[in-house]
């Protein structure tokens, strides 16, 4: 078989503990998002691993799949990721427990709202609209915080959702094909003093319920490499708070040789 990844970074510790389990019986070839694109001018690899989440990137992984090659995860799911707005409105109407999410536009259009006529009360979380590296994640308890934000992002697309109280740390929970990992991580939108970390995070240690709604959240948005970030409410109820296509899933035993066996799968097909 033959096996392409997709990606920028070919020396990702994920990628290359996966490479180093293909090559002995498989050709395994590393394509950059950059790459000059010629839809016809070489044969397609049985597989693609699509880790990159940049416009060329995307319309390389197009150029593949439109000449018959199975692509994970689909460009187009890859690209449904990348948008806050299109992310929240599919998990709501899949009836995922996902964070109301509003959009309203920049965040200069936002703050040029009077306070009492915000679409959420504060404190809110204000995030970019297009998920990418470096982009707008943050918590406004006040206006002048909120004003802040505006101040250094003026025309950044946002979509806010309000704050929920939690533990301060997330839920990190992977997925390759059906196979679920965890960690706990510390929130970027915590403002406490860090406490201990939690006791070390195992699939084994959630609900059942935790681990059937992760696995829906792949069914939703048709993903096979994806990461789901959750916090826990005041009731115990777990809250969807972002959803990831191809994360890194460093430092987690077994994650190469899922990821080796879910490609050997869809070379096969």
């Amino acid at each position: 078989m033959k096996i392409c990844f997709l990606t920028p970074n070919p020396d990702h510790p994920l990628l290359a503990a996966t490479e180093r389990l293909l090559k002995p019986t498989h050709e395994v070839t590393h394509v950059h998002p950059n790459h000059p694109l010629h839809p016809t001018a070489a044969p397609l690899a049985d597989v693609y691993l699509l880790k990159s989440r940049t416009p060329r990137a995307l319309t390389l992984a197009r150029s593949f799949e439109e000449r018959g090659a199975r692509v994970l995860n689909s460009a187009a799911a890859t690209e449904l990721c990348q948008d806050r707005t299109a992310m929240a409105d599919l998990a709501l109407q899949a009836a995922l427990p996902f964070a109301q999410t509003h959009t309203p536009g920049t965040l200069a259009n936002l703050t040029s709202l009077p306070i009492p006529r915000l679409p959420l009360p504060l404190p809110l979380v204000v995030k970019s609209r297009h998920s990418r590296r470096e982009d707008l994640v943050a918590r406004a308890d006040t206006p002048a915080q909120l004003q802040a934000l505006a101040a250094s992002w003026p025309e950044e697309p946002v979509v806010i959702q309000e704050f929920t109280p939690n533990s301060g740390w997330d839920h990190k929970l992977w997925v390759i094909a059906d196979k679920v990992f965890a960690t706990h991580r510390r929130s970027e939108l915590a403002t406490t003093p860090t406490p201990p970390p939690p006791p070390p995070l195992t699939p084994t240690d959630l609900p059942p319920t935790w681990l059937t709604l992760v696995r829906k959240v792949g069914k939703v948005f048709a993903l096979d490499v994806y990461g789901v970030d959750i916090i826990t409410t005041p009731t115990g109820a777990p809250l969807i708070v972002d959803i990831n296509a191809f994360p890194g899933i460093r430092n987690q035993p077994g994650a190469p040789e899922a990821l080796a066996a879910l490609a050997l799968r869809a070379a096969e097909r």
